[in-house]
């Protein structure tokens, strides 16, 4: 029997995890972590399956949404071989110790606080010694070469684009006689790349397990990203204060760098502005990139032969102990990028918090924020946060540039999927469940099969041609019924907030589907059993 499990990035964009059973070998595609809402209590779950068991694991790409938990599964038992290709094994190396240097900072200061008010300690989710365990586990894979991995597992990674040794899984399954191909497209890069090569064209497979982030929405061009990016440093620098950007350490901030470099040789960021990269495992990730130069696209080695070094603009300063960090507070007039990306921690939280309140200030995002996180919020515009432990106004100037995902876009995902000729089924993942349905339906337009699975959802694999047989697994993990529910809420009032706030064209033709929506809302509302007085409140409006 073959059998898939989908145990995340089902209806989020992190804790990427699936399992593929094929007669008794156990492979586990990648042991991501939760970022963002409830992220420590999740992350804290059980394993739906005894970590011993599991015979390999394989990794898309480095990101912690994808990897971070694989300390955790070595901590509780497992010992067989962890496979990526070698660029993702040198930077997981970065990434994990710098998640277990975090994790235990968070459990020192929750310790303090526990203290105080008489509650038990906590420990961090792992330690550098289960990190350097882990290690020990690591196999690289070249691309395009096929291994057996597993007794009736072989693989093969293709280059996904995406960030610097990220790759698309092709995996063939054979169990009695019959043989399955699955193909995990990971994290896809844009067909047009900027630091990436393009992602690898596919033509075969039964069933394809697609990521879904940008599955509703277009990116702008390379071109009108690149001038939205100018127009707003351009602001941002007249302003002569503070320029904050929250940057993924892997690839984002790479990216940046390239584009400030860039803008520096067109005369908009003068040379004068100190740059600030305050992330110390930032700098050891783009040490990694100089040393797998070839693997990057034309237009970078373009910038190398004319020798230039696209990851070295003019007054750059790399941080790196807490004192240098501090002490750029005392600086003011700065372009500073610091992790997280989603700044739900490290280095940025420090920044946002001694700077956010200042009008004069700008913060740049560059990269998708994910629910619950510091980024969404403030994206959403809240306007009092609690940072690191203080209320903080906002009120510095936000701004978000999508075009530099490293994610590729629906046009782009369906052009990547539609390279399938022989039909296969689609199971949409890693995509909030607007984006991940959008993509489906897509799919489905274009005449392929897709389904949205949901956590914990069991599939038995028999070919393209057959389909497949599911069945739901009610799981002791992942979203209850209330958070998915609270999830769709959330989304409900960011919708409302920006109609309210950008409401132009033909409002008359839209009044009576807000009114059926307040009613389906009133309805749920009855159902849940929300007192009267309390409905009346929420929709008396002004009243």
């Amino acid at each position: 029997m073959m059998l898939l499990r989908v145990l995340g990035a089902a209806g989020e964009v992190t804790g990427s995890n699936y399992l593929v059973e094929v007669g008794q070998s156990r492979v586990l595609i990648d042991v991501g972590l939760h970022q963002g809402k409830d992220e420590d209590r999740r992350n804290r779950e059980p394993f739906p399956f005894e970590p011993a068991s599991i015979d390999a694991v394989l990794l898309t790409h480095a990101h912690l949404d994808h990897t971070g938990r694989v300390p955790l599964l070595v901590r509780q038992g497992f010992k067989g071989k962890v496979w990526a290709t070698t660029p993702t094994v040198e930077l997981v190396g970065v990434l994990w110790s710098d998640s277990a240097h975090i994790m235990k900072e968070e459990a020192e200061w929750r310790n303090r606080k526990n203290k105080r008010r008489g509650l038990p300690p906590v420990e961090p989710l792992y330690e550098e010694a289960d990190v350097e365990k882990a290690l020990d586990y690591l196999e690289p894979l070249s691309y395009d070469d096929v291994f057996e991995i597993a007794p009736g597992v072989k693989v093969r990674f293709r280059d996904a684009g995406h960030i610097l040794g990220s790759a698309v899984i092709e995996l063939w399954a054979k169990d009695d006689g019959r043989q399955v191909k699955i193909v995990f497209s990971g994290d896809l890069g844009p067909q047009r790349t900027v630091m990436e090569r393009n992602p690898a064209f596919i033509e075969e497979a039964d069933y394809v397990i697609i990521e879904s982030t940008y599955g509703d929405r277009e990116h702008r061009s390379n071109e009108e990203t690149r001038l939205e990016f100018r127009q707003i440093m351009e602001q941002a620098l007249k302003d002569r204060s503070k320029v904050m950007i929250p940057t993924f350490v892997v690839d984002r901030a790479q990216r940046v760098l390239y584009e400030l470099m860039l803008l520096q040789k067109e005369g908009v960021l003068k040379d004068n502005v100190p740059i600030y990269f305050d992330s110390p495992m930032g700098v050891r990730a783009t040490e990694i990139y100089r040393r797998h130069l070839p693997l990057l696209s034309a237009e970078i080695q373009k910038q190398i032969k004319n020798g230039r070094d696209p990851f070295a603009p003019h007054q750059l300063h790399f941080v790196d102990g807490v004192d240098e960090s501090r002490a750029i507070n005392g600086v003011r007039h700065a372009v500073v990028l610091a992790g997280s990306g989603m700044a739900n921690g490290g280095r940025i939280v420090h920044h946002l918090k001694h700077n956010i309140w200042d009008e004069k200030s700008h913060v740049v995002f560059v990269g998708y924020q994910a629910q619950g996180t510091l980024g969404r919020r403030l994206v959403e515009g809240d306007k009092l946060l609690r940072i690191a432990g203080e209320e903080v106004a906002v009120k510095s100037q936000l701004h978000t540039v999508n075009g530099f995902s490293a994610h590729a876009d629906r046009t782009d995902l369906l052009a990547w999927a539609t390279n399938f000729a022989n039909g296969p089924m689609f199971l949409v993942t890693h995509g909030e469940p607007r984006s991940a349905t959008a993509l489906a339906s897509a799919l489905e337009e274009r005449g392929y099969r897709a389904v949205v699975p949901r956590l914990g959802e069991e599939f038995q694999l028999i070919s393209a041609e057959r389909g497949f047989e599911r069945a739901l697994v009610v799981p002791a993990f992942g979203f209850s019924d209330r958070e998915e529910a609270e999830g769709l809420l959330s989304e409900v009032a960011s919708l409302a907030v920006a109609m309210s706030e950008e409401m132009t064209g033909d409002i008359a033709s839209v009044l009576p589907l807000f009114l059926s929506a307040k009613t389906l809302l009133e309805t749920a509302g009855e159902r849940l059993g929300l007192p009267g007085k309390e409905r009346e409140k929420v929709t008396a409006g002004k009243g």
